[in-house]
């Protein structure tokens, strides 16, 4: 089975940048689109990146010309450049897999998450 760890997140100030990255490691079929979420505090997990094993993006409204999000399938990594960033990202930020394992079934993994925060 494949486990995904994040790594990155910390504290940052208002307008500046920080970049995550999530690893994977284990056994599988292959990996397929990878995404970043995010949850604040009493909030609903959103999405907030995707980007399939071609590398096709997509971003929530918020994030757009802010965020990138990348790749890197021989390493098995994807990353979260986060620039310009506000208070409002502060969240925990979930890296996310949807992976086809080798029984040939797909299914989706989270990391543990790594907390973000933005001050003022």
């Amino acid at each position: 089975q494949v486990q995904l760890v994040e790594s990155g997140g910390g504290l940052v100030q208002a307008g500046g940048s920080l970049r995550l990255s999530c690893t994977s490691s284990g056994i599988a079929y292959s990996i397929n689109d990878m995404a970043w979420y995010r949850q604040a505090p009493g909030k609903q997990r959103d999405l907030v990146a995707s980007i399939t094993s071609s590398g096709s993006t997509n971003y929530a409204d918020s994030v757009k010309g802010r965020f990138t999000i990348s790749r890197d399938n021989a390493k098995h990594c994807v990353y979260l450049q986060m620039s310009s960033l506000k208070v409002d990202d502060t969240a925990v930020y979930y890296c996310n897999a949807d992976v086809t394992n080798l029984g040939r079934t797909r299914v989706a993994v989270w990391g543990q998450g790594t907390q973000v925060t933005v001050s003022s």
